[in-house]
């Protein structure tokens, strides 16, 4: 069966959502609550996507298991290592997955937002290997700040810092995404 049209809230609810749940329960009751809520939050909205569109796209499944798996473990241990590390996994895992698209020459975002943009080859390629160099820079980057940072600076470099330089990098990348831009065929003429 075909995903349903989505509405138009649903990505950024089901995106940020859990973050900034997780922000709100960490400033009121601390990083064992957030966590907890951040899971909930995530299983809870990954469902309702799944209930309204019939889909569930590959990036936020694999987020939800790696955040229920992790996050479960540090309430189960009562250890925050692992929501800590739960960041450099996700990553991680992207980098690799785009990695391995690109060793098996399919470029593993074209099949992720080739929906959204119509691009050539070797822009998909180039793109792709930017994210998964990005994504591998962004989990050594996780790595360093949990490891040197109290848990207060490590909570805002998670829900600011990592989306932030997410969103600064994406942007960065318009006018890769303008110059290798391809022209859906004129279905008009003959």
């Amino acid at each position: 069966m075909p995903p349903k049209p989505a509405p138009k809230w649903l990505k950024p609810v089901v995106d940020f959502g859990p973050i900034i749940l997780f922000f709100i329960a960490f400033k009121m009751a601390g990083l064992m609550a957030a966590t907890a809520i951040l899971v909930g939050a995530t299983i809870l909205l990954l469902a309702l996507n799944y209930a309204i569109t019939r889909h569930v796209a590959l990036m936020p499944l694999v987020t939800a298991i790696v955040v229920t798996i992790f996050g479960g473990l540090t309430l189960w241990l009562d250890d925050e290592r692992f929501v800590k590390l739960k960041p450099t996994i996700v990553q991680a895992l992207f980098a690799l997955i785009l990695f391995g698209g690109l060793i098996l020459r399919r470029p593993t975002l074209k099949y992720v937002l080739g929906e959204a943009l119509k691009m050539s080859d070797d822009g998909w390629r180039q793109l792709t290997w930017r994210f998964a160099l990005f994504f591998t820079a962004m989990a050594i980057l996780n790595e360093i700040v949990w490891r040197t940072v109290s848990t207060d600076l490590w909570v805002d470099f998670k829900v600011f810092g990592i989306i932030g330089l997410t969103m600064l990098f994406s942007i960065a990348q318009v006018p890769l995404m303008k110059r290798h831009m391809v022209e859906p065929p004129d279905s008009g003429q003959s």
